[in-house]
């Protein structure tokens, strides 16, 4: 569903502002860090979240943690999927297929009831299964790139981008970097159009950028699925602006 089909409300159940580009930060979150501001000048810039992930369900809120399976085959994706559900008590975001011809599960619920899913799903997915995970209480800002919804208003400072070969090992990299530093998510790209990769862009002081963008490659590489990650001091606008 894009944009375009799904008009943005004053604010959403989210917290995110469309009149003034600004987010609630949610109960969770709150005690964990303070969004620094930033102020408008010449060189701001919108950065408007991606429309290319596939669509979590709107009417499913996340609870206690989020479970993902990731499989190299569409068939077996949908046989686990529907598996799970009928022993499962736990919601289902979304269930699709991604690039390149791989099938992506995410579930939200209980961590005792998830880690019982993921149990019986790997168990059914078998040679088949790419990659998993299961985080419990999420950074929000990684919720919101999933989701893709709202936008940041701002000072684009130093850039950092990681790049990762599966879905959940995106997530979690990116949840862990979000944890590590008051950094902004710019973008949460996961497999659809990227020829099954992930990536995502943090902006944010050179040194919390480094700093989160250490850990969350860090993240990826133990789990052997880091392509490539990249920290620059001071982009240049014109890069800005395509980002």
């Amino acid at each position: 569903m894009t944009s375009a089909s799904r008009p943005p409300s004053p604010r959403s159940s989210t917290g995110w502002s469309s009149r003034t580009g600004t987010r609630s930060v949610p109960p969770r979150a709150m005690t964990k860090r303070r969004r620094r501001k930033r102020s408008r000048g010449p060189g701001s810039q919108t950065m408007n979240r991606n429309d290319k992930n596939p669509e979590l369900r709107s009417d499913v809120s996340l609870g206690p943690a989020i479970a993902l399976l990731e499989l190299c085959s569409i068939a077996r994706g949908v046989e686990v999927a529907d598996a799970i559900l009928w022993e499962s008590e736990i919601e289902l975001l979304t269930a699709t297929p991604v690039q390149p011809g791989k099938y992506v599960m995410i579930f939200t619920g209980s961590v005792e009831d998830l880690e019982s899913a993921m149990g019986r799903g790997v168990a059914l997915a078998g040679g088949d299964l790419v990659d998993q995970l299961l985080i419990q209480n999420i950074d929000a800002q990684v919720e919101l790139g999933l989701r893709r919804e709202g936008h940041i208003n701002g000072q684009i400072d130093a850039l950092g981008v990681v790049e990762t070969t599966t879905v959940a090992s995106s997530i979690l990299s990116a949840d862990a970097a979000l944890k590590r530093a008051t950094v902004d998510l710019l973008e949460l790209r996961i497999a659809n159009g990227l020829g099954g990769k992930s990536y995502y862009t943090l902006t944010g002081e050179v040194s919390d950028v480094r700093s989160s963008v250490e850990a969350g490659a860090r993240v990826a590489e133990e789990r052997g699925h880091l392509a490539r990650e990249v920290v620059i001091p001071r982009p240049h606008p014109d890069l800005v602006r395509h980002l």
